[in-house]
């Protein structure tokens, strides 16, 4: 057994394809194939599911994985000991539902660059289901996603609440909805509607706070930063955390701006930071894991929307950012 077949068999699991592995690798697909397969004979168990649409580990592998990684951590410290100080071998594979994209990722992004620039860092968009079977096929070594306040937390995952917020109505400053101290659905419904795609948090918390009131959903889309886009552009109006809005660079420009929801002032979205439970870590996920730690306690207490002051008893019109005031038990929760 050779510690590159190790890291093949990774490259594929991270990947989802042994096409794909082979060209991160620059080896010749059947190479790679049959390096795999060198490895599953000599193991004695069929490491990969090989379909038309890609490969996948297999029941057996995954039971296997934590201790592949346990390998490759201890050539990683082996390497490091010999002089290697500051070389992080592997790529670390974030998955995202594009929520607190400008508060927290890029900031721990640059953070995590500054002390690891060798280690490559591949942060791909995708729903929390997809981010969750990531997660537990090895996919992913770290997920963030969001989670309604009260419901049942998946098994299989240490999770660590980072962000705090609530839905708010997002929309452009010249809808005369940011009129309005506060959305009532009534109202919401009355406008073009953006709605996150089945399998995110956000869509599943819509079709809650609808019941049995009828929609219009004239676009659907995969994560908050293309529906911020498409609200920018005037397309209509969506529901997303407070913290996806408040600070983006369209908010700041004035192109975007949120309100309450009238109908719900109790809902709390949380921004989790995932990783499947496991006895060993590989080291650049753990590094990765604890500056999001250190970003989520450097946040601290964050703004949250607050319904727009009135004027001469009547609400102002939107602004870029109006009505936004700290309050006592919003924002970030600090990590212990």
């Amino acid at each position: 057994m050779r510690t590159e077949q190790l890291e093949y068999i990774t490259a594929v699991v991270r990947l989802g394809s042994l096409r794909r592995a082979a060209e991160e690798l620059r080896l010749s697909q059947p190479a790679l194939s049959e390096t795999v397969r060198n490895l599953e004979r000599e193991l004695g168990v069929d490491l990969l599911e090989r379909k038309r649409s890609g490969a996948t580990m297999s029941a057996e592998g995954r039971e296997l994985l934590p201790h592949i990684v346990n390998v490759l951590d201890a050539v990683d410290r082996l390497r490091t000991a010999a002089g290697e100080q500051h070389r992080i071998s592997r790529t670390v594979r974030l998955g995202t539902v594009n929520a607190a994209t400008v508060p927290l990722l890029i900031p721990v992004m640059r953070e995590f660059r500054a002390r690891h620039p060798l280690t490559q860092v591949e942060v791909v968009a995708a729903q929390q289901t997809d981010i969750h079977r990531g997660l537990l096929e090895g996919g992913f070594d770290l997920g963030l996603v969001n989670h309604l306040d009260g419901d049942d937390m998946p098994a299989g995952f240490d999770s660590l609440e980072l962000l705090r917020g609530r839905p708010v109505v997002c929309l452009r400053p010249d809808n005369p909805l940011a009129a309005l101290p506060a959305v009532p659905v009534a109202d919401l419904l009355t406008e073009p509607f953006i709605a996150m795609r089945s399998g995110y948090v956000m869509h599943r918390y819509v079709h809650r706070l609808l019941g049995e009131r009828a929609s219009s959903f004239s676009y659907s889309t995969d994560g908050a930063e293309l529906g911020k886009l498409m609200v920018a552009q005037g397309l209509g109006a969506t529901v997303l955390p407070d913290f996806s809005v408040i600070g983006d660079p369209l908010e700041r420009q004035g192109l975007i701006t949120c309100r309450p929801l009238a109908d719900d002032t109790t809902t709390r979205v949380l921004l989790m930071l995932r990783r499947r439970r496991a006895e060993s870590v590989p080291r650049a996920a753990q590094e990765l894991y604890e500056a999001f730690v250190r970003k989520g306690r450097e946040l601290g207490p964050a703004p949250e929307v607050a319904p727009v002051q009135a004027r001469d008893g009547m609400p102002t019109a939107g602004g870029p950012s109006p009505g936004l005031a700290a309050s006592p038990g919003s924002g970030v929760s600090r990590p212990g």
